[in-house]
């Protein structure tokens, strides 16, 4: 099913929500959710709307605060927004503007129990009565919106929420006698909740900034006039205009013939980056020093800005396998405990003689250990803050399994033309055998006319700087690994490798060949049905960071390996350069098998980088797939991550990444079980009671949190 994906909402501004997409028997709608502290709530809004009849899909992404659901067209939106508002959360559309709330507004029940705890205490300075009575008043009170919520809850299928902890816990101490100390449970739990939100905003906000580097409207060209429209409404093909100072909202190839650009907010450069016309400049990117006009090339919702949030919201589908364990251990983790701590109310009162209250007050101590809050958000708080700070340097990572994977790799293979190199390749050479040079180069243009291969563009362009003019072929087909043949003029021309020409038929130009591929160049054979016509020998250039980065791996013991469907020769060249291994003359199905034997010699993971649709099936069969962010739709599809920048240095850095998350991932597992551990063990033997186990609830999540936004910090190349 397709989803759409805009950062924007297509939702109308009045009370009734309209679709955002109608897919074939359903409705998608899309909200904004407010109020979710962290990862469990969440889970908590996903777990009660699909109990509703009529949801189909439903999907919270708590990274960016959005709700998704496809609705069967007899199923009304209010049905999901009174059932997410009940369990104490508000919607809104996502085109609305946040409105930041008062402090004490936004924390209303803090404020309400900070109010009267302390007027309550200083009541009890003067009369104890009447402080004790405002303690319990700020009691009753104060635990009514933490009942409601957790009716709501347990009605909408969650039994174990930490309302319903709370509320059991602060109501048990008022039956204990304990008014002043379950009236502080409450107070402290607020205040928790405050600090969790205010960790939960920060990890929250490096993605909330790309989503608003793109503008809302655009200077459309219609007729010759600039027209304002909105950003949502342009397709591609049209024509727009960025003035200085100004973003691009979506996608756009440059129509203006020079254009300089910041792109810093995609890419970390600071300097200015010049572009030329024909070139893509990608959604967020600033308009530097004039106006300049671009053709669009993005669809409604699938420019780079979008791509990035999309694939962040989509990680929490796609978890790593510790995530999946941990979600199931927490499952269980509750109930264990919670029958843990009737056993502790029942066992020593019955069978030792001892007395119920102190016991009663250890159980509902335990009782609020029993929420497993830090152990739930330890996982995503680490991958969110991962993807975003990667999302940051340039690279898109598919979820937290892609994620957890980067860290295994011990060999990368890369593709050569336009992962290694340049993909921009020259012609150096044109040989005549049977016809003239610039007849040579007319015949390989017009076969090669609309197509998109590096070399096809070289063979073009090189035509047009001679001035020379060719017709398109007729008949055009390709020949898969090997080459393209059409007809010209009533001719068979074929462009091919010249393996796949028979040495007497290449007779002297055979040694002129090897010669050019020592070199470094590529090679292509132009023939007709009887002769070879002529030859054409193109060199491209290795990346600026390609030998940087090379090093780089090696240097945290990752191997590098080259697999190209070039020849022999102009592999060495490149490898040589590179100082590493290389398997030449592979067709997409022998990368694959080179892939697999690779994968058979090596005890770690082996990913595969490369940008073209012959490399989709190598990036699928790796463990891990790397595609070049300006490649094919194919092996972008197909990949697990994408270098959005085409900076091969971030391959390192990606690494790197997900060993550090695994790394602040185990710490946060160990922080949020420690702290659990030690309030339990506390809590038996009389040393901590409730407010300690507050203490330990909302400080762990909080703990957590800003361990994670340590992924955050920008790297060191």
């Amino acid at each position: 099913m397709s989803t759409c994906t805009t950062t924007k909402s297509c939702c109308s501004k009045e009370k009734v929500v309209q679709p955002v997409t109608s897919i074939e028997a359903t409705t998608r709608y899309k909200w904004s959710v407010g109020g979710m502290d962290c990862a469990s709530c969440a889970a908590k809004i996903e777990k009660a709307l699909a109990t509703i009849s009529g949801v189909k899909q439903v999907r919270v992404a708590f990274a960016t605060e959005r709700l998704l659901v496809d609705l069967d067209p007899a199923t009304s939106p209010d049905t999901i927004q009174k059932t997410v508002e009940q369990l104490g959360f508000t919607l809104k559309n996502t085109d609305q503007a946040d409105k930041e709330e008062p402090l004490w507004k936004a924390h209303s029940t803090f404020t309400l129990l900070a109010v009267l705890m302390t007027l309550a205490s200083i009541f009890m300075l003067f009369d104890p009565a009447w402080g004790s009575f405002g303690f319990l008043l700020a009691t009753v009170l104060g635990v009514m919106p933490f009942a409601k919520k957790s009716l709501n809850q347990i009605r909408n299928g969650s039994w174990f929420g930490i309302e319903t902890l709370m509320t059991v816990a602060a109501l048990g101490a008022l039956i204990l006698g304990e008014t002043v100390e379950a009236g502080l449970v409450l107070l402290l739990f607020s205040l928790g909740e405050m600090l969790e939100g205010f960790a939960g905003r920060k990890a929250k906000a490096g993605i909330k900034s790309l989503m608003q580097l793109t503008p809302d409207t655009a200077w459309k060209i219609q007729d010759g006039e600039r027209i304002e429209v909105p950003a949502d409404f342009l397709v591609p093909g049209e024509l727009i205009e960025v003035l200085p100072g100004d973003r691009l909202p979506v996608d756009a190839i440059l129509h203006s013939s020079l254009g300089s650009f910041d792109e810093s907010a995609l890419t970390g450069e600071s300097i200015p980056v010049n572009r030329e016309a024909g070139e893509k400049i990608m959604a967020g990117s600033m308009v530097v020093d004039k106006p300049v006009r671009l053709t669009v090339e993005s669809e409604p919702g699938e420019n780079a800005i979008d791509r990035i949030v999309t694939l962040i919201e989509e990680a929490e589908e796609r978890r790593a396998p510790i995530a999946r364990m941990v979600d199931k251990f927490s499952a269980w983790y509750t109930p264990l405990v919670m029958g843990f701590a009737t056993l502790v109310l029942i066992i020593p009162p019955l069978f030792a003689g001892a007395a119920w209250t102190p016991w009663a007050y250890k159980a509902l101590t335990l009782l609020l250990i029993a929420c497993p809050c830090a152990l739930v958000v330890s996982i995503p708080a680490a991958v969110t803050s991962a993807l975003a700070s990667a999302a940051r340097f340039g690279a898109l990572i598919k979820g937290g399994a892609a994620l957890e994977q980067l860290r295994e790799i011990k060999k990368l293979a890369f593709d050569k033309t336009g992962t290694l190199t340049e993909g921009k390749p020259r012609v150096t050479r044109v040989v005549s055998v049977h016809e003239q040079e610039d007849q040579i180069l007319s015949l390989a243009s017009a076969i090669e006319m609309g197509s998109s291969h590096p070399l096809a563009t070289a063979i073009i362009d090189e035509t047009k700087s001679r001035s020379l003019t060719f017709s398109e072929a007729t008949d055009i087909r390709v020949l898969t690994g090997r080459g393209v043949e059409g007809t010209v003029a009533g001719r068979t021309i074929k462009i091919v490798a010249p393996r796949y020409i028979d040495d007497k038929d290449l007779g002297e130009h055979k040694t002129t060949i090897e010669s050019l591929e020592s070199e470094g160049n590529t090679v292509v054979v132009v023939k007709d049905e009887e002769n070879v016509l002529g030859l054409i020998g193109l060199a491209d250039t290795l990346r600026e960071d390609a030998i940087k980065a090379i090093r780089k791996l090696k240097s945290i013991g990752v191997e590098s390996v080259m697999l190209t469907g070039d020849n022999r020769r102009a592999a060495a060249a490149i490898a040589g350069k590179l100082g590493i291994d290389y398997k030449a003359e592979l067709l997409p199905e022998d990368k694959v098998k080179a892939v697999q034997a690779i994968q058979a010699q090596n005890k770690g993971a082996v990913a595969m980088v490369g940008d073209g649709i012959n490399d989709a099936p190598a990036l699928k069969t790796a463990e891990l797939g790397i595609a070049m962010g300006r490649g094919s739709d194919v092996a972008l599809e197909t990949a697990d991550a994408a270098l959005t920048h085409e900076r091969l240095i971030e391959l390192p850095h990606m690494i790197q990444l997900s060993q550090n998350t695994a790394r602040i991932t185990r710490q946060n597992i160990g922080l949020a079980l420690g702290i659990n551990t030690l309030f339990l063990l506390t809590t038996l033997f009389g040393v901590t009671g409730l407010m300690a186990a507050v203490l330990s609830d909302a400080g762990g999540t909080v703990l957590v949190t800003l361990n994670a936004l340590r992924l955050m910090k920008k790297q060191k190349n």
